[in-house]
């Protein structure tokens, strides 16, 4: 098969822009720029629709009289599902990748703006949710896949550092918008509907501009742009369905399945970052909603200015491993300082701000480089299976997400009655502060009296005395504290009665329970470590330059001997 033979030549303008979108040569820097661009893009977008329900959580919750575990269990179910998804997504080899990712931008676009803001019921809420993961799954492989394919080696780490700009940039996003509109536009819908029409601007620039690499093409190795004509001089005799037989077989190793199993469980953190910052920071540290997320746009700014940074050096000397194991150990070193601040409630934000900034840092110098080196680890066994390497690691991915969102409410168990009662009990507690100080004065046996007879005047004379004593005041000043203590709603006392201990309990509780979860996490960074040692790539900068000049002296050689005089660059 020749690339004369593609399935788009000879097509209309419109057909091509629709359906038929591969290239029949390498592109130029200039639309290889603008392909990878829109790729991007398009992750931002993907993780800015997945994101941006945790914005509006709370409001969530109470329109659909949702419980906490339920909403977590909403997210579990949806990674699970998306982790299914990553399987399909191995057909991107076979398929392609582009059409994937436009006609999977229109259905998460369209699931956001119409479907969420218009479920009549918490089940239909989590259906809608659960299809949208669903497309994100196939959608969020098929994109480094892409890159992969527009991306030679030695450019590799910087194009994945932009990459996965998408979850960090599609957080910053999420935040930006909400902390803008929802003053003027404080119903939760509302983010869904702007995201929605966000995701059909980004899908009508993916069906415009985004094309992808014909297999012949992408079924090879790159690994410098100066092997573009001997690759299309090769492209014309190669097998492609020969290349694409057995694909689970070729991938399944312990090559592709340990490190995508140790990058998974390395970004615990992460994923804890996402769901439960704002909480952790909130519920154990007293930090408004304002500056717990403020303390949030550190990590992630930090995030990605060092995935951006940290791609280019990888590029410039050639090694991946190196970057790898230095990010694992400040990744390390910091989650150890801030789980020691667990115990500290009165730790500022200045002081957080510096730490997580550091802990980001590290995540991004460990994980761009090794989403590099995990395809050309994928490359190593074979190239024209670069979707299906991807697939694996997108299975294990989502599913540690799921098992881990899963497992965090059990071992933080105080999440759950903090996160339902604790802002309500806090708000009442500090309304009413001076009548419940008065009302914990009085022997519990008078209240009980009281709450039978509130006109009862032996009672009302020994609870006078009581809070006279307790409090220090004139029985006159007593008796004007217990009748404003008796102007309290009798609701909001029955709430601060069911759920006021059971707050106050986890309370004390969530510093500990916190500690194991961060611990939890430093275990995870020390697995990653030794299983960096079967992935591709040099430790050394200077073997991998000569490996680089070696590789160069291959291609001369072999275009000179299919008679072509040179290489475009």
């Amino acid at each position: 098969m020749t690339t004369a033979a593609l399935p788009g030549a000879g097509r209309s303008l419109l057909a091509r822009m629709l359906w038929y979108r591969q290239l029949e040569s390498y592109p130029d820097t200039a639309p290889r720029i603008l392909y990878l661009g829109i790729v991007v893009v398009a992750t931002i977008m993907l993780y800015y629709e997945l994101y941006v329900g945790g914005a509006v959580a709370p409001a969530i919750i109470a329109h659909f009289g949702m419980t906490f575990p339920f909403y977590v269990n909403i997210l579990v179910v949806a990674n699970a599902i998306g982790a299914l998804a990553s399987l399909i997504a191995g057909l991107a080899d076979r398929w392609g990748r582009a059409n994937l990712v436009v006609y999977g931008l229109l259905v998460t676009a369209l699931l956001t703006l119409f479907g969420i803001p218009n479920a009549p019921n918490q089940l239909v809420f989590a259906l809608v949710v659960i299809a949208t993961a669903f497309v994100e799954g196939i959608i969020l492989v098929a994109t480094p896949a892409l890159v992969r394919d527009f991306s030679p080696q030695l450019g590799r780490a910087s194009a994945m550092g932009f990459w996965t700009l998408g979850p960090v940039i599609g957080s910053l996003v999420v935040a930006e918008v909400s902390s803008n509109t929802l003053p003027h536009l404080p119903a939760w819908q509302d983010q869904f509907v702007i995201c929605g029409i966000t995701g059909l601007v980004v899908f009508a620039l993916a069906l415009v501009g985004l094309r992808e690499l014909s297999p012949q093409l992408r079924d090879q190795l790159m690994v410098s742009m100066r092997d573009r004509v001997l690759i299309e001089a090769r492209a014309k005799g190669i097998d492609v369905e020969a290349s694409l037989r057995h694909p689970w077989r070729q991938m399944l190793h312990l090559d592709i399945i340990a490190p995508a199993f140790a990058i998974s469980v390395f970004l615990l953190i992460y994923y804890t970052a996402v769901g439960f910052f704002t909480i952790y920071f909130t519920t154990n540290f007293g930090f408004s909603l304002s500056d717990a997320n403020g303390l949030g746009n550190w990590f992630w700014a930090l995030d990605a200015a060092g995935l951006i940074v940290v791609g280019i050096v990888s590029d410039w000397l050639k090694v991946r491993k190196p970057f790898m194991v230095l990010g694992a150990l400040g990744a390390i070193a910091m989650t150890i300082v801030f789980l020691g601040k667990t115990d500290q409630p009165h730790t500022g934000y200045a002081a957080f701000a510096l730490i997580i900034s550091l802990l980001a840092v590290s995540l991004a110098v460990a994980y761009a480089p090794w989403m590099a080196s995990f395809t050309e680890t994928v490359e190593r066994r074979n190239p024209a299976l670069t979707a299906t390497g991807l697939a694996v690691w997108g299975l294990i991915i989502r599913g540690v997400v799921a098992v881990s969102f899963l497992c965090l409410p059990f071992v933080v168990s105080s999440i759950t009655p903090l996160v339902e009662y604790g802002s309500q009990v806090q708000a009442l507690a500090t309304k009413y502060s001076g009548q419940l100080a008065t009302l914990r004065a009085i022997d519990p046996q008078t209240l009980a009296a009281l709450d039978r007879n509130p006109t009862d005047q032996a009672a009302l004379t020994t609870a006078v005395g009581e809070i006279s004593r307790a409090e220090g005041v004139s029985p006159a000043e007593a008796a004007q504290r217990l009748q404003a203590a008796a102007q309290v709603p009798r609701s909001d006392l029955a709430f601060l009665q069911a759920h006021g201990a059971q707050v106050q309990r986890a309370a004390a509780q969530t510093p500990g329970q916190w500690r194991t979860w961060w611990w939890i996490c430093v275990g995870a960074e020390v697995v990653f470590l030794p299983l960096i040692l079967l992935m591709a790539g040099r430790w050394d900068p200077r073997r991998a330059r000569q490996d680089a000049l070696e590789h160069e002296r291959q291609v001369e050689a072999e275009l000179r001997a299919l008679g072509l005089t040179g290489s475009r660059s």
